[in-house]
């Protein structure tokens, strides 16, 4: 049984930070890959940003990047999503997601949810 369970969302004004947390327990060993996606009324799950922790290699989504960090701590099985600058179409309800492995910004990839969280940036 896995869990993941999401934490560190809010409002904030244009050009803020927050900083997500997802913390995992379980028989998580396998799921190498974290990512983090965001979804709003109407659209799909989209992709934001990965990492894939044992090589700790990063992917981030063209709308994020420069402004978004995605970061894991082993010891504590956390992914983290830092973002800066935040803009008025940041705004949505954040997921993360751990998997085995495979194209990280496809959500059917993902095993496991945390329970999402909003995120509200005002302009």
């Amino acid at each position: 049984q896995v869990q993941l369970v999401e934490s560190g969302g809010g409002s904030v004004q244009a050009g803020g930070s927050l900083r997500l947390s997802c913390k995992a327990s379980g028989s998580t060993s396998e799921l190498w890959l974290r990512g983090w996606f965001r979804q709003v009324p109407g659209k799909e799950r989209e992709g934001v940003a990965a990492i894939y922790y044992g090589t700790r290699a990063t992917y981030y989504a063209d709308s994020v990047k420069g402004r978004f960090t995605v970061s894991h701590d082993i010891a504590d099985d956390t992914s983290f999503l830092q973002m800066n600058d935040l803009k008025a179409e940041d705004t949505a309800i954040y997921y993360c997601g751990a998997s085995r492995g495979g194209d990280w910004d496809q959500a059917r990839m993902y095993s496991y949810w945390a329970q999402g969280i909003q995120v509200t940036v005002s302009s």
